[in-house]
């Protein structure tokens, strides 16, 4: 038999040229791991809330601490005394008062905008006309 007979997987071999074991691609394994939905592909993956704040913070220091190891040990504390100081925590995880303070003002400060602006000069001109025995619209006469 010659070498033309034989497939390219197993060729002809000499006596002191001995292969080894070579199997043919269709003879491996395949389709050997489940491909199952990462966050972001819809389905249940998508339903779990992510703190992304968090997540960068973490990767921040991760990819810090690879780069300076020794000051990358300071920074981790510093990062958690911010988000702490953000979040306006105190030490024992109880609101700061003046952090308190501050998130009451600001949501208040829509609504005192609101109130402030509206009423100031239109009541001047109804206390005018009602003091006259007037409508409120002098063009309706």
């Amino acid at each position: 038999m010659t070498t033309a007979h034989r497939p390219t997987f197993d060729p002809a071999r000499g006596k002191d040229a001995q292969r080894g074991v070579a199997y043919h691609q269709r003879l491996l394994p395949a389709h050997t791991q489940l491909k199952t939905r990462q966050p972001g592909q819809g389905g249940d993956a998508d339903t779990q809330v992510r703190d992304l704040r968090a997540q960068l913070l973490e990767a921040e220091a991760a990819h810090f601490s690879k780069t300076n190891p020794v000051a990358a040990k300071s920074a981790e504390s510093t990062i958690s005394s911010k988000r702490q100081m953000e979040d306006g925590l105190g030490q024992n995880g109880e609101e700061d008062l003046e952090a308190k303070r501050r998130r009451i003002l600001e949501e208040t400060r829509d609504v005192d905008a609101d109130s402030d602006g509206s009423k100031g000069g239109d009541s001047s001109e109804e206390d005018r006309y009602a003091d006259e025995g007037l409508s409120s619209s002098p063009l309706l006469i």
